[in-house]
């Protein structure tokens, strides 16, 4: 079961992230335009806080840990501290990316603070998580959502890679 971590965002990991997002510009299939560069690049450091490992940006992972797994962390920016029957996505035209685990963070629109989730094996998400078309409502919040996608409970995401 998920268990929701609150991390400080520091002056340094903000920088640090800064600096990545304008060096990495806009990527193809972006739903933001690369606009969630910045909030990206911040997840992965809070990943990186509750994880350890060493950050590793490809198109297919994010992070490497110390047993050798990949993570592909999956951001989202918020007004409000995440919630265990929150939902965590990966967008349908992302699951061919060749990692072992999905690591998913919340990161606050002040970039004040982010929350580490959880994480969860790739193969097994695609199994439990639900699948949802593009302008289909989401019935557990009444969300239209924007792009196909697999949707999953925070509740039910890992604690750690164990």
């Amino acid at each position: 079961m998920g268990l929701i971590k609150q991390i400080v965002v520091t002056d340094t990991m903000l920088k640090q992230a800064q600096n990545k997002a304008t060096e990495m510009g806009a990527l193809n299939n972006s739903i933001l335009k690369g606009d969630g560069n910045l909030t990206g690049f911040l997840g992965e450091l809070i990943a990186l806080e509750v994880l350890q490992g060493k950050q590793h940006n490809t198109y297919e992972y994010d992070i490497v840990l110390d047993n050798g797994k990949t993570v592909d962390v999956k951001s989202k920016k918020t007004k409000v501290a995440p919630k265990p029957h929150y939902e965590c996505s990966v967008a349908a035209f992302n699951i061919k990316q060749k990692c072992d685990l999905y690591c998913f963070v919340r990161v606050k629109d002040d970039y004040s603070c982010g929350w580490f989730l959880g994480v969860y094996p790739k193969q097994k998400y695609y199994e439990d998580a639900v699948f949802l078309r593009k302008g289909q409502v989401d019935k557990l919040n009444n969300y239209t959502v924007k792009a196909d996608c697999y949707n999953l409970q925070i509740v039910n995401l890992l604690d750690s890679v164990a």
